[in-house]
């Protein structure tokens, strides 16, 4: 389903504007993928940067997306797809396009934000509390930080709200450009191993701040 009927409202998942759509239809236009027609737009939130979402965008083929990933037709000549992961924050955003000087691009208008729980400076945050997010430090501190901390790394639980965890990756790892490998294949690993309530984490840091940033800070 491409909206969310909450019994009055129908939200959009995704729309995008018509420069944004063009700008991405002459990029496809140039592909030397095979099949060009078949790629979509693939959307999807790769953690948060500043006060709003980071995300990533890419074309990819359409025939790729998974059952419960959200795919949504443009004017029939374009298609949109949205990890299914990636929908209950994504819902009611729009892909724009930038006028900066010296050339623009992409960007996500979404009026979603990160959590409450997961917003400000880890000093002014309470620490999580209760057995799930317990359990999750015990990982952190007695599996990932030892291993990470040989190039200065460090990870702290911020939040747990439902199956997700919320980490933020500090001193070494912040601004890594290995920092979503480390993630994705170490921390979120382990954690779901040894914590099956958590099926999901998500990475908080702000990755712009950090000496070598590789993300941007994402615009709403």
């Amino acid at each position: 389903m491409n909206t969310l009927n909450d019994g009055s409202v129908e939200v959009p998942i995704i729309g995008i504007t018509g420069p944004a759509r063009d700008l991405v239809l002459n990029y496809r236009s140039k592909s030397d993928k095979p099949n060009p027609d078949r790629l979509g737009m693939w959307l999807e939130i790769t953690g948060v940067s500043g006060d709003g979402f980071s995300y990533d965008m890419y074309l990819k083929s359409v025939d790729e997306a998974a059952e419960d990933d959200a795919v949504i037709t443009i004017d029939d000549d374009l298609k949109i797809v949205v990890p299914a992961g990636s929908v209950d924050q994504i819902r009611g955003s729009t892909i724009d396009l930038s006028e900066a000087p010296g050339g623009g691009g992409l960007f996500v208008q979404n009026p979603q934000s990160p959590s409450p729980a997961v917003g400000g400076s880890a000093a002014s945050a309470p620490p999580p509390e209760g057995p799930v997010a317990e359990r999750v430090i015990e990982v952190l501190n007695r599996q990932i930080n030892p291993a990470i901390a040989s190039h200065g790394g460090h990870a702290e639980l911020v939040a747990i709200e439902e199956d997700v965890a919320y980490l933020r990756l500090a001193g070494g790892c912040q601004g890594c450009g290995m920092a979503s490998v480390t993630l994705s294949q170490g921390i979120e690993v382990a954690i779901r191993d040894n914590v099956p309530e958590v099926t999901k984490v998500v990475d908080v840091t702000d990755h712009a701040a950090g000496e070598n940033p590789y993300f941007e800070a994402s615009k709403k």
